[in-house]
């Protein structure tokens, strides 16, 4: 047998197995194995919550395949699937202002307030018709990307100059949105209509179309949907395919290691808050411009807090916060219909929250194990070399 023969069979039983074709087979491998633990860790999941939720029915006395089969009927209703995407239209772009912050190690809580404080200034602005048509729509977004970016920012400002918590910040200064826009709702911009309180409508003209996407139903998908995508494909090449989005993903790994690279950390807390309030203003849009055309004390609220949920359950990747958008959307918009069969619509509530934890725990116990297998093929390889380097002597 000849010494290449002799290397390749080492190797892994063929020429060039030893060098880099065995380096280029052990790589493919690996990714391999990360793809399907990534595709199977939500999966898993999701099946675990099912498997809580049935066990919380069972001790509740019903039937845990009659409330999954009515909520699967009622779900896949033509009208009900329109609704279902143009809620998680909502729900994904508030997952991705959340996702902005995540990427950094920010944890902006305040996107509950940013959104709500921009759908009130920019229903006031758009219903005052300062400009025809879809200029009345780019304004009514400019206003609310400014509205949203601003009152972010304020957190940023408070991290960087005097050490506050973002997280305390946004949380107080959701409160203060709260009041703020309630305020401007009953001074200046609310219009009392018999027992409502709400702003001007948005003219007709200035009024997002919708699209006949669902077969079977008058029912239309909010147009936003279109901006919604257009935002998560930006998400994703602004932090991947830009510096800015290198310098904020490093600075999220090791403050220190950033600022020794020459990164400005300061500067890139308040940019990254200012963006991620920015994309927050954006999330209340859809309802205003394409559902009721007025803000009101109807408008969507926690869009925020869904929107910390789905970025978790979408592990803040655009695809993945799309799918857990849809899933959160079909959960709330279905769950109405388990009180014709006497369930409690609260047994979605838990389905929901026992979906975050075991998605949480299932990408962690991945991570942990792809940690010992790196390791453990680590140690194999260093002990491999002194014996391959023995033999070769």
């Amino acid at each position: 047998m000849s010494e290449r023969e002799e290397a390749a069979e080492r190797g892994g039983g063929r020429p060039g197995a030893g060098g880099a074709g065995g380096f280029r087979d052990r790589l493919l491998g690996r990714v391999r194995l990360s793809g399907w633990l990534a595709l199977a860790a939500p999966l898993l999941a999701i099946l675990f919550a099912a498997l809580i939720t049935s066990v919380v029915l069972l001790i509740a006395g019903s039937s845990p395949l009659a409330a999954f089969d009515t909520l699967a009927r009622y779900g896949s209703q033509p009208r009900t699937m329109a609704v279902i995407v143009n809620n998680a239209t909502m729900y994904y772009i508030s997952a991705l202002a959340v996702a902005v912050g995540f990427r950094m190690n920010l944890f902006n809580i305040g996107v509950d307030g940013q959104y709500r404080l921009a759908a009130v200034v920019a229903a006031g602005v758009g219903g005052a018709a300062l400009l025809p048509g879809v200029l009345n729509i780019v304004l009514v977004l400019v206003v609310a990307v400014l509205v949203g970016a601003l009152w972010a920012g304020i957190a940023g400002l408070l991290k960087v100059k005097r050490g506050v918590s973002e997280v305390i910040a946004t949380i107080m200064l959701n409160a203060i949105a709260t009041g703020l826009a309630s305020w401007l709702m009953s001074n200046h911009l609310g219009v009392l209509t018999g027992n409502e309180l709400a702003t001007r409508p948005i003219p007709e003209g200035s009024r997002m179309p919708g699209m006949e996407l669902i077969a079977g139903t008058p029912k239309l998908v909010n147009g936003f949907l279109v901006v919604a995508i257009i935002l998560g494909i930006a998400y994703y090449v602004l932090l991947n395919r830009t510096r800015f989005g290198f310098e904020l993903r490093a600075t999220g790994m090791s403050e220190p290691a950033a600022l020794a690279s020459g990164i400005g950390v300061k500067r890139m807390v308040v940019t990254t808050m200012v963006v991620s309030g920015a994309v927050a203003g954006l999330a209340g849009m859809p309802e205003l411009l394409g559902e009721t055309y007025k803000y009101s004390n109807n408008f969507p609220a926690v869009l925020g807090f869904d929107g910390i949920a789905i970025a978790l359950l979408g592990r803040n990747n655009p695809v993945g916060m799309a799918l857990g958008a849809l899933l959160w959307s079909f959960l709330g918009n279905s769950s109405d219909s388990l009180q014709m069969i006497n369930i409690s619509k609260e047994t979605v509530d838990i389905m929901k929250g026992v979906t975050v934890l075991s998605v949480i725990i299932a990408y962690e116990l991945v991570h942990r194990y792809r940690i010992v297998a790196e390791q453990r093929r680590a140690g194999q390889e260093t002990a491999a070399s002194p014996a391959a380097e023995g033999a070769a002597a």
